[in-house]
């Protein structure tokens, strides 16, 4: 795995994490991976509700958030486009691009709308985050915690772009 994330400021409030990976598994797969509630469990979140466009579901991510999410954009298999915590404060978008490069397939993630004091710790989430997707593809269990923990220093040196 090669993923390292990226953060940028958008205002001198709030910023975005980008991260993405090459995953060793169909397009299809992975889409699934992400969309189907049994699979998500595997790698990120607890997803209960109606999964369509327009509609809000309720998620417990590993990393400890849970909130609504509104689904605005799914374009099977290539595009997601998801607002957490819509109509607060607190809102953030998560974009996701799928992208077969031939047996594989390319994911980047990008998350908007946290404090800028804060990125470092959605870029070491979201590079755990992916590493987890890359595990549950294999049958591995979640190590997202414990890999979070030993990422976080690093991504308090690196600098917001």
């Amino acid at each position: 795995m090669n993923t390292i994330a990226t953060m940028h400021a958008l205002d001198d409030r709030r910023g975005a994490i980008r991260a993405e990976e090459v995953y060793d598994t169909g397009i299809e797969d992975l889409w699934a991976a992400c969309t189907t509630p049994e699979r998500l469990a595997r790698w990120i979140a607890d997803v209960s509700g109606d999964l369509a466009v327009g509609a809000t579901v309720e998620a417990s991510f590993t990393s400890t958030w849970e909130g609504p999410i509104r689904i605005d954009v799914c374009d099977r298999p290539h595009h997601i486009l998801l607002t957490m915590e819509p109509g607060t404060d607190e809102e953030a978008r998560l974009e996701a691009w799928f992208t077969a490069e031939g047996d594989k397939t390319r994911l980047v993630v990008e998350e908007d709308g946290h404090p800028l004091d804060k990125l470092h710790y959605y870029g070491a989430g979201w590079q755990a985050h992916l590493e987890d997707l890359a595990r549950s593809l294999v049958g591995e269990s979640s190590a997202w915690k414990e890999r979070w923990t030993e990422l976080t220093p690093a991504y308090e040196t690196m600098r917001v772009e």
